[in-house]
Parts: C-alpha cells; sequence; structure tokens
C-alpha cells in the first residue's frame, strides 16, 4: 500500500497552516488550529479539520470564509508541493476538543464530589 496520501495529507498540513498564519487576513476567522488532514486515495480531495476558538457562530463563520477561499488556497497548495492537480480542500469543524474538555471537566466534578466527606 502506498503512503503517498499521508505524506500528501502531512505537506497540504503544513502550506495549509503557513497559509492561515501568513496570507489569510480576513479578521472574521478566528484563531484557527488544524487538527487533521484526510487525503483521499486518489488524491482528489483533503478534508481539513480545523478547531476553531469563539462561538458556535464565529466558528460556523470561519469554516464558511475558509471554504470560500478554498479554491486560493488549493492553487497556493499545489504550486507549493509542485503537483499537477492539488486536491479539493474541504474545511470540517472538529469539535474533539471541545468534547475533551468536556469530559475533563466531568471526570474533575466526580473526583471532587468522591473528596468531600460524607455529611450523614
Amino acid at each position: 500500500m502506498s503512503h503517498r496520501p499521508e505524506r500528501m495529507a502531512e505537506a497540504i498540513k503544513k502550506e495549509i497552516a503557513d497559509l492561515l498564519r501568513n496570507e489569510i487576513k480576513d479578521p472574521r476567522v478566528g484563531f484557527v488550529t488544524i487538527t487533521g488532514v484526510e487525503v483521499t486515495k486518489d488524491l482528489s480531495y483533503a478534508k481539513i479539520f480545523i478547531s476553531v476558538m469563539g462561538s458556535e457562530e464565529q466558528r460556523k463563520e470561519s469554516v464558511d470564509i475558509l471554504q470560500n477561499a478554498s479554491g486560493y488556497m488549493r492553487s497556493e497548495v499545489g504550486r507549493r508541493i509542485k503537483v499537477r492537480h492539488a486536491p479539493e480542500l474541504i474545511f470540517k469543524l472538529d469539535n474533539s476538543l471541545d468534547h475533551g474538555s468536556r469530559i475533563m471537566e466531568l471526570l474533575h466534578g466526580i473526583n471532587r464530589q468522591e473528596e468531600k466527606p460524607n455529611n450523614e
């Protein structure tokens, strides 16, 4: 089995991060973290999972803005990693960090309850 999709995913992640840091200047795009990239076996699509700080509305707006800029980013990624056909970029909101934070809050709450002495 080929490792090309994995190599392509890493290259895309690096280049998208650089584009977000240096070229995408829209103030409506919040603090964005790329949490992962999945490239299809035929290298035609790349799902880019992002985490965005802010309210749910701000998160959705950031994803929409990035999706609207995906054509530009696709051409830049293709030029930078020197591929003839860059994959179509699809931005997806990754809520796993929120879920992880919620689980940690619940676990800390359980620990605090166990540490309280029973007043019976």
